[in-house]
């Protein structure tokens, strides 16, 4: 039993939809992040529930193994083959299955993307709220807890994930959770899966939970003097508890970027980007308050977004940061780092952040979605140099090692991947040991996604 035995079956199976052409096995190799191209051996391009079950029971018979791929936006290495075998590309399960209006739900095929859902939903009055910047598939977003610029209102995948369809490591086919709201039967599946990054089995189905379209919308920038100030102004707006549906920073190096990339003539120094969601009257007073607290803690130049368009390039201009920041230096890598401390200690781990970074030779613009806590630095280096490859490894362990000390996590919304393992166990402890036994339990094997999130993988 070889990966060779197993890709003849696969090709009785599926035909020309298992690819071994070189430019497909380099796309679903490759990574947004640092990670080195590691092609898988071959990729499949299943269209049912049905066939994703026949390609992982071959899989099991052959000992190769399964890598789950949507839209390969995932920046902690999570889609790649390191251990070669089989990358499973959901890019023809991209459809919706059901919406259910009256219940504001949906339930949709994995590889649908973001944008393409919300587009379907448009007549209905719903929209999907999860919004991590990339047009990311719904499938990987699940399997990596994503979440993004919207889920200090909304919540995150583990928030608007009603239930799931599995096939597991032996081509099993479960059903996890319902439709209702709640419910205490059982363990909870749903929430073992969401952010298992494939490593217990590939989702094939979803259902979602659905948000009306809010009467107004209004979005704001507006400048500070220094990034304490900003930061400080965030966590007025969150204890004061003004539902936001988006509170982003972004530094001076961040708006130096963005006016280079997207043309805009942003101050340089740091900013806050918001959003408010709900009736005419309600956000015109969210507004009216947040405006108070940006001036008591020295904000200026506020410009606002009513406009659709307007609104739209404001956020286009944010989710494209990380294009951005690698476009001020042409050439450099970037090291991504994710983390997210209790809303009191988001000043302390800004402000040691940054210190850190200027007392490096490491450009490290911070933005970040402040409001649940969750910020980044995006690091940038030259991988063919030593120095800069050490201090950028330095600068991320002691941004993971702060966010623990502040009893903060090591990735708010990244996950895993092989970029974050080392840190399962100072997070973790023997719970980290609890995961491997449920990971031994349901795929004995190791065949899916092996080497990702556990110990010893």
């Amino acid at each position: 039993m070889t990966i060779e035995t197993a890709l003849e079956e696969l090709s009785s199976l599926l035909g020309q939809r298992l690819s071994r052409s070189k430019s497909d096995l380099e796309q679903h190799g490759a990574s947004e992040s640092h990670f080195p191209l590691t092609p898988p051996d071959a990729v499949a391009y299943p269209e049912s529930t049905e066939e994703v079950s026949e390609i992982v029971k071959i899989c099991a018979r052959n000992g190769c193994p399964v890598v789950g791929w949507g839209a390969g936006t995932s920046l902690e290495g999570q889609a790649q083959a390191f251990q070669g075998g089989i990358s499973v590309d959901f890019r023809n399960m991209n459809k919706v299955l059901r919406v259910g209006a009256e219940d504001m739900d949906v339930s949709v095929q994995p590889g649908i993307t973001r944008e393409a859902l919300n587009t379907e939903l448009r007549a209905t009055g719903l929209f999907f709220p999860v919004d991590p910047g990339a047009n990311a598939s719904i499938g990987g977003m699940a399997s990596t807890r994503a979440s993004g610029t919207t889920a200090v209102r909304y919540g995150t995948m583990r928030d608007n994930v009603l239930g799931l369809e599995v096939v597991l490591a032996d081509g099993r086919i479960i059903r996890t959770g319902t439709r209702a709201r709640k419910s205490s039967a059982g363990y909870d599946l749903t929430g073992l899966f969401v952010g298992a990054e494939g490593t217990l089995g590939l989702i094939t189905e979803l259902t979602l939970r659905l948000q009306g379209q809010p009467e107004a919308v209004t979005a704001a920038v507006c400048a500070f003097d220094k990034l304490d100030d900003a930061v400080q102004a965030v966590i007025a707006t969150i204890q004061m508890g003004i539902p936001m549906a988006r509170i982003e920073f972004v530094d001076e190096a961040t708006a130096a970027a963005f006016n280079g990339y997207s043309g805009s003539d942003m101050p340089l120094c740091p900013h806050l980007m918001v959003e408010f969601h709900g009736s005419e009257a309600g956000v015109q007073e969210q507004a009216e308050i947040f405006g108070e607290i940006v001036a008591d803690h020295g904000g200026k130049g506020f410009e606002w977004a009513t406009k659709p368009e307007d609104r739209t390039a404001l956020w286009k201009m944010r989710h494209h940061a990380h294009w951005a920041v690698l476009a001020s230096k042409p050439g450099a890598k970037a090291l991504v780092t994710d983390i997210c401390v209790p809303i009191s200690r988001l000043a302390d781990a800004v402000n040691e952040t940054r210190a850190d970074i200027e007392a490096s030779p490491i450009t490290g613009p911070i933005l970040g979605h402040v409001g649940d806590g969750n910020f980044h630095a995006i690091l940038l280096f030259d991988d063919e140099n030593p120095a800069e490859v050490q201090a950028v490894e330095d600068l991320s362990h002691r941004m993971v090692e702060r966010s623990l000390a502040m009893g903060g996590t090591a990735t708010g919304e990244h996950g895993i991947g092989v970029g974050k393992k080392k840190y399962m166990d100072a997070e973790h402890g023997a719970a980290w040991d609890v995961m491997g036994d449920v990971k031994q339990a349901l795929d004995p094997q190791n065949i899916m996604n092996p080497g990702k999130i556990l110990r010893g993988n």
